[in-house]
């Protein structure tokens, strides 16, 4: 009987070791917000990474309205509290998010950084666009378009956060640099909100009756810009090279508001951001950055 006991008290303690190791791995993602096509699709690639590890929970977070670093610190803060697996973050503010992706990190929980940059050291991974890079294509296709002079716009996505600022700055390079005859008049954030960037774009126009071109940073700038041009039955007169892919900048390229559009890969992002967190977690190396690529779509691409 005593044997019997002891086999058995053995036996459970050897299946909650097994248990526990075979335990699914809680991951947490994060984005900016949980209503543009772009953060919807970086949860669709984490998704169906998570699916085919079979070993991993996804859960997804995001600020309820649109850029709230606030918001997303406390999620942060949650995920330590709860002692995940791993957390996958796009910051929303480089500075901001900073202290607290410092406090996850201390408590020895793996960072996967996605499509936007912080001001922290120790992180996985640091997936995205070479956003510098697509704002300085972005400026080569816009001044392609209206033959390289004249006075053009800015609808920048949030002020503070890494990407926005890139993607600003790689622009307004180019310009300098290689198009002298270009002329930023304004810089505008529309916090990706689209009638923000309508009605920004709609005032940008009235106040510059010879404007040639409008410049959107991302999906929902790129949308209310759109929207103003059509409303002011400007399409395609004034030029609009924007950023990301959705039914709506299908809409935009369709009926020829939009030229252009800067398409990233942010399902690509989702996807290689829980692979990442995956392998660190099993001692597999991973790359500091990775790259996932932008190019230029036009209505002849659709």
């Amino acid at each position: 009987m005593k044997k019997s006991l002891k086999f058995l008290l053995c036996a459970g303690l050897f299946l909650g070791m097994i248990n526990t190791a075979f335990a699914a791995k809680k991951f947490v993602l994060i984005t900016m917000d949980s209503m543009d096509e772009h953060w919807l699709s970086v949860k669709k690639g984490a998704e169906k990474k998570a699916a085919e590890l079979e070993g991993v929970e996804l859960l997804f977070r995001a600020p309820a309205g649109k850029v709230d670093p606030n918001e997303q610190t406390r999620m942060v803060e949650d995920a330590i509290n709860q002692n995940v697996d791993a957390i996958l973050i796009a910051p929303s503010d480089k500075s901001a998010l900073a202290p607290v992706v410092d406090r996850a990190i201390e408590s020895k929980i793996p960072v996967v950084i996605i499509d936007s940059p912080i001001d922290s050291e120790g992180y996985v991974t640091f997936l995205s666009t070479d956003n510098y890079a697509a704002g300085a294509l972005a400026a080569d296709t816009l001044a392609n378009l209206v033959d390289k002079k004249g006075k053009v716009a800015i609808i920048n996505a949030q002020p503070g956060a890494g990407t926005a600022i890139a993607r600003s700055s790689g622009f307004e390079d180019r310009l300098k640099s290689t198009y002298p005859e270009m002329k930023v008049v304004t810089i505008q954030y529309s916090n990706g909100d689209k009638s923000l960037a309508l009605n920004q774009a709609t005032d940008i126009m009235t106040a510059n009756p010879d404007l040639v071109g409008f410049y959107a940073s991302n999906e929902g700038s790129t949308v209310g810009v759109s929207r103003a041009l059509e409303e002011a039955g400007k399409g395609g007169v004034i030029k609009l090279v924007g950023f990301d892919f959705s039914k709506d900048t299908i809409t935009g390229l369709n009926n020829g508001t939009i030229q252009a559009s800067m398409v990233q890969n942010p399902e690509m992002m989702g996807y290689k951001g829980v692979e990442a967190a995956f392998k660190f977690i099993n001692k597999e190396t991973v790359e500091n950055h990775m790259d996932t690529g932008v190019k230029v779509v036009t209505k002849k691409d659709l």
